[in-house]
């Protein structure tokens, strides 16, 4: 507006300004910017996808090499899926940066948290009690190595997709890639309206306005996808995933399970 307002009550002719090539170069660069950011959400998603199935891997042997029938056995399978429930939603509580017992609580009991509770990675020390009790189970004769070696490598990769998650939530993004964005979309909206008075006249608050706002949408789009444990209505939807997890596990051990998250308000949480 008071580009507009300048330019009709003076004789002041505003210089020809190359807007065309800063916006090109500007969209290019928030391009790369923005596809840097999704494929950080993207990883997210492939490892909360990875962790789901190596779940449903440990729940499927889990259940196999315990169906003797015996209590020892049915105490193994409960321990060891009750233990890794209770790890996918720790692992959601610390990527959201919150406190994980309340759930392990719910889910395997007092006596498990209590065990996990000094511990900083309370994920990890369930996952190492999962390993614990195969292995106390090898010492028993309750299985063999063979069978042992097979869980490890389904632990194995519930670890790595939990180094990775891991990985993306304390490995932001490179400074420029936040500051240098910011910089040159707030300058570009400034220079935009004085480029356009020429050619749009009285209309120019409003076209600088909705081009603005195009760059200002793809700006903020890149900076919802940066972080994506940041438990906004942009990430990835860890609750109805480990829902996922605790439903299939549930049912693997024969017990009732909640129903599936549904969306609130069109969000996935």
């Amino acid at each position: 507006m008071a580009v507009t307002a300048f330019h009709f009550q003076t004789s002041f002719n505003e210089p020809p300004l190359p807007l065309a090539l800063f916006g090109t170069a500007l969209a290019l660069f928030l391009g790369f910017r923005t596809n840097a950011a999704y494929a950080r959400w993207w990883e997210a998603r492939t490892l909360w996808g990875a962790l789901i199935n190596a779940s449903r891997s440990l729940a499927r042997v889990t259940v196999s090499l315990t169906n003797s029938g015996d209590e020892t056995s049915a105490k193994l399978r409960e321990g060891v899926l009750l233990r890794q429930i209770a790890f996918a939603h720790a692992m959601r509580c610390q990527l959201r940066e919150q406190a994980p017992r309340d759930e392990i609580v719910r889910i395997a009991g007092d006596t498990v948290a209590a065990e996990v509770g000094e511990r900083r990675n309370q994920a990890n020390a369930l996952l190492e009690q999962i390993s614990g009790l195969f292995a106390a189970a090898l010492a028993a004769g309750r299985m063999g190595q063979v069978q042992q070696l097979l869980v490890e490598q389904i632990l194995t990769d519930v670890a790595n997709a939990e180094g990775g998650m891991e990985r993306i939530k304390n490995t932001p993004l490179p400074n420029g890639f936040r500051f240098f964005p910011n910089l040159f979309v707030r300058i570009f909206c400034v220079l935009l309206p004085i480029a356009l008075i020429e050619t749009l006249g009285l209309a120019t608050p409003f076209g600088s306005t909705l081009i603005g706002l195009i760059f200002l949408a793809a700006l903020s789009i890149g900076e919802d996808l940066t972080n994506p444990f940041a438990n906004t209505v942009h990430d990835v939807p860890l609750s109805a995933m480990c829902r996922t997890i605790e439903i299939d596990l549930l049912q693997a051990l024969g017990r009732s399970a909640p129903e599936p998250m549904k969306p609130i308000q069109g969000v996935m949480w």
